[in-house]
C-alpha cells in the first residue's frame, strides 16, 4: 500500500487502460477522480468498481481546458489535493494518410496531445500550489517510436507526447514533480478492437511482430502507472516506459514483393 492516501485523477476512465488504472489504483488505497467524455461509460464503470468513499467522476472532453480544469479542482475539492494525474484519453483512427481530413487531423491531436498538455498544465499548477511535489503521468505508445502508415495521426500525436513528456519534466523538476509516460504495445481494448485489430489477418500480422505472442491486459498497464507513481519510481522522470511484449526491439516490418 505504498500509494495509501495519496489523490489521483485518470482521464479516459471509463474503460480499457484508463478504468484498470482506476481499479489499481483503488487497490492500493488512493483516492480517485475518473473523467470520460462518455458520461453512460463513466457512470457504468464506477458503479462496477464501487468504492464511493474514495472514487469520484466527472464527464468532460479534454480537449476543452475548462474541462480538464474541473477534473483537478474535483480531485482538490473532493479529497484536498492531487498527487498524481495520467493523462490516459486517447483516440485512434485508422485511415490512408491521403484520406486524412483536416477535421480527422484536429480531432485527434486535440484529445491525444492536447488534452495531454492541458492536463499536465492544470495538474502541475495545482501541485505547485499544495506544495510537496506531485507524478504527472502520459498515456503514450510504441506508436511514439513505430511509423505504421495507417495509424499517422495517432503516431503523430504520440511522438508529440514524447517530447512534451520530457519538457515538462526538465520544466517541473524544480517543484519536485516528476513527469513519465506508459508506451504501450497492442493491449487488448475496444481502441484496439476498432482502430488495429480489424480483421483477423491484421490479428495475426500485430502478433507476428509481438515476441510475447500475445495482447497485453490493461491490468499489466496500470501496473506500470502504479510503479511510476510510487516511490519506487523517485527517480525516473522524463522517460516512457513501454509495456509492449517485446515488440520494440523487433520493430515494425514492411512486407516486400520482389520485383
Amino acid at each position: 500500500m505504498k500509494l495509501k492516501d495519496k489523490v489521483a485523477a485518470i482521464t479516459g476512465a471509463a474503460r480499457g487502460i484508463g478504468k484498470a488504472c482506476a481499479k489499481r489504483f483503488l487497490d492500493d488505497g488512493v483516492k480517485v477522480v475518473i473523467s470520460d467524455v462518455d458520461a453512460d461509460g463513466l457512470a457504468a464503470t464506477a458503479a462496477e468498481l464501487g468504492r464511493p468513499d474514495a472514487l469520484r467522476t466527472v464527464v468532460g472532453n479534454v480537449a476543452r481546458r475548462a474541462d480538464v480544469d474541473q477534473l483537478v479542482a474535483a480531485a482538490v475539492k473532493e479529497f484536498g489535493r492531487l498527487d498524481i494525474m495520467v493523462n490516459n484519453a486517447g483516440v485512434a483512427r485508422n485511415q490512408d494518410i491521403l484520406d486524412i481530413s483536416e477535421q480527422d487531423f484536429d480531432d485527434v491531436i486535440a484529445i491525444n496531445l492536447k488534452g495531454a498538455f492541458f492536463g499536465v498544465q492544470a495538474a502541475a499548477k495545482q501541485m505547485i500550489a499544495q506544495g510537496g511535489g506531485g507524478v504527472i503521468i502520459n498515456m503514450s505508445s510504441v506508436n511514439a517510436l513505430l511509423a505504421i502508415p495507417t495509424l499517422a495521426t495517432y503516431a503523430i500525436s504520440k511522438g508529440g507526447m514524447k517530447q512534451l513528456t520530457s519538457v515538462a519534466a526538465v520544466a517541473l523538476a524544480p517543484h519536485n514533480i516528476r513527469v513519465v509516460a506508459v508506451g504501450p504495445g497492442t493491449i487488448l481494448t475496444d481502441m484496439v478492437a476498432s482502430a488495429i485489430y480489424t480483421s483477423e489477418d491484421a490479428r495475426k500480422t500485430v502478433l507476428s511482430r509481438t515476441p510475447a505472442g500475445r495482447g497485453g491486459e490493461p491490468s499489466e498497464v496500470a501496473s506500470v502507472v502504479a510503479f511510476l507513481a510510487s516511490e519506487d519510481a523517485s527517480y525516473i522522470t522524463g522517460q516512457t516506459i513501454y509495456p509492449d511484449g517485446g515488440r520494440l526491439i523487433l520493430n515494425y516490418t514492411v512486407p516486400v514483393k520482389e520485383k
